[in-house]
């Protein structure tokens, strides 16, 4: 009966046109896309069917362990963002996830979704620029998803988001976007911090009285340039977040999102699989968000689709990745994405310019990939939609990886008293990483309490790759842009 109160509960609630795009340019029209990515890799072509676009930098908050830098001026323009959407859409795709920092402080966020009525675009937000014109506005295009990020009841959400009287605000946002009838989502990373507070049938439940059509959980990755390790889930924790969505998805009417598992429950990540890439907001061309390298950029005259093709640094990233991996390369290999990085040539995307050096200082740690304990989907909606269009696609058929002896490590983490691994989440036994922290210029984070820190006070402290490999900070990517108001 799950479906049927979801289906209802969403035409109560939700206004006719918002419904009609999300059906038509969302589901009709996203499946085709997948169906078209499908042929393309049957041809030995990648071009994603699901991009990610950071269009801009700044935010209004400064969350703990955030990796975007918030206090640049950085934005892409409408022009070159519609160019990019315009050569997608030729390739078949209508599916446009939206970031920054906060996309709503993005002046012309609103044209650029009127200008593209024929796509589907979710915006992930604070929720607190969602003003009751602002959803209005959003109700009038009916094109556009608000996903809201919720970090936290009121003293977590503080905490996690760097200000006072944030869970306020952003539960205002969140009731203009219901009450102008927006299908809208709630997504939290998921974190020591909140799990216990949101990772919770009751959580679900106050959503759906508020009216709140789907929820979002994703793992908190430590990375950037002050990453909180002790925020980061424990084997133990990410084994309860999969079983937990798993059952809600068979018990609550409401829509869960993952985007790290397939229908039997295996893991994947979206980057190896080819299923999404991400443009950064200086128009770069990353191979996913917490990877701020890149080797193209969507300035490129051959336009998005053929830049991406014919990347030999996206390819290397997918395939490289898949062998070694079912899950986040950046936490598990750090090591092969700095090999990656440096046989490209690729150069740091960041405003602040120490992605190398915040890469070299990363512990290898457990991420999705748990195997022994993967936990198929048990409602026949979501495992039939993710057998059909979201799963691998075959990217994982040359891996080279030992699953078995990951498996070994997971077990002993979970056991009662087992290694270090339990509390930390970190790979003891992976050879690439040094038995001696100091040896990679990290700093020992494993006991640190929750006050954010800077991983080093100076790059070359660090192990600071070459400068041949970075590039300096730079102005914005677009004049038009410059001095506007930024944030996430």
């Amino acid at each position: 009966m799950i479906l049927p109160q979801m289906a209802f509960r969403a035409v109560r609630t939700a206004a006719p046109r918002c419904l009609w795009k999300f059906a038509w340019n969302f589901g009709w029209k996203g499946m085709l896309s997948v169906e078209r990515f499908k042929r393309r890799i049957a041809r030995g072509e990648y071009f994603p069917p699901f991009l990610y676009l950071s269009i801009i930098n700044s935010c209004n908050l400064r969350c703990q362990g955030c990796w975007v830098d918030v206090e640049a001026k950085d934005a892409i323009d409408l022009d070159a963002l519609s160019r990019t959407i315009l050569d997608a859409k030729r390739h078949g795709n209508v599916f446009f996830g939206i970031l920054g920092g906060e996309p709503f402080m993005h002046p012309q966020l609103l044209d650029l979704l009127a200008a593209h009525p024929d796509c589907y675009f979710q915006i992930f937000t604070n929720g607190q620029f969602i003003t009751e014109k602002i959803a209005a506005r959003l109700r009038e295009l009916g094109n556009a998803t608000p996903l809201i990020s919720i970090e936290g009841l009121k003293e977590v959400s503080d905490e996690r988001r760097g200000k006072k009287d944030v869970f306020a605000r952003t539960m205002r946002g969140l009731e203009n976007s219901i009450r102008a009838g927006l299908l809208t989502g709630v997504a939290t990373s998921i974190c020591r911090s909140n799990i216990d507070e949101l990772l919770t049938e009751e959580w679900l439940r106050e959503l759906i009285r508020r009216g709140v059509h789907y929820a979002w959980y994703h793992g908190y990755r430590p990375v950037g340039p002050k990453p909180n390790f002790d925020l980061a889930l424990t084997p133990e924790q990410l084994v309860r977040v999969r079983r937990f969505v798993t059952e809600m998805r068979a018990k609550v009417p409401i829509a869960i999102i993952d985007a790290y598992y397939d229908h039997d429950g295996k893991a994947l990540c979206p980057m190896s699989t080819g299923i999404s890439h991400h443009i950064g907001p200086r128009g770069d061309i990353e191979p996913c968000p917490i990877i701020q390298f890149a080797a193209e950029d969507i300035h490129d005259p051959r336009g998005i689709y053929e830049t991406m093709r014919s990347s030999a640094f996206l390819r290397d990233f997918r395939e490289l990745s898949a062998r070694h991996t079912r899950g986040c390369v950046v936490l598990e290999r750090p090591d092969l994405v700095k090999e990656i990085v440096l046989k490209h040539g690729a150069h740091d995307t960041t405003a602040r310019g120490t992605a190398m050096a915040e890469l070299e200082a990363l512990t290898p740690r457990f991420s999705q990939w748990l195997p022994g304990e993967e936990v198929p989907e048990k409602h026949w909606m979501y495992r039939l939609a993710k057998k059909y269009w979201f799963h691998d696609f075959g990217a994982y058929r040359n891996a080279a990886y030992d699953a078995e002896a990951k498996a070994r490590e997971l077990r002993g983490a979970l056991q009662p008293g087992g290694s270090a691994a339990r509390s930390t989440g970190n790979l003891p036994g992976l050879a690439s990483a040094s038995a001696d922290p100091a040896e990679r210029g990290q700093v020992d984070r494993a006991t640190t309490g929750p006050v954010l820190e800077t991983v080093c006070a100076e790059p070359a402290d660090r192990g600071q790759v070459d400068r041949a490999t970075t590039r300096p900070p730079r102005e914005s990517a677009s004049a038009t842009t410059t001095g506007l108001p930024r944030g996430r």
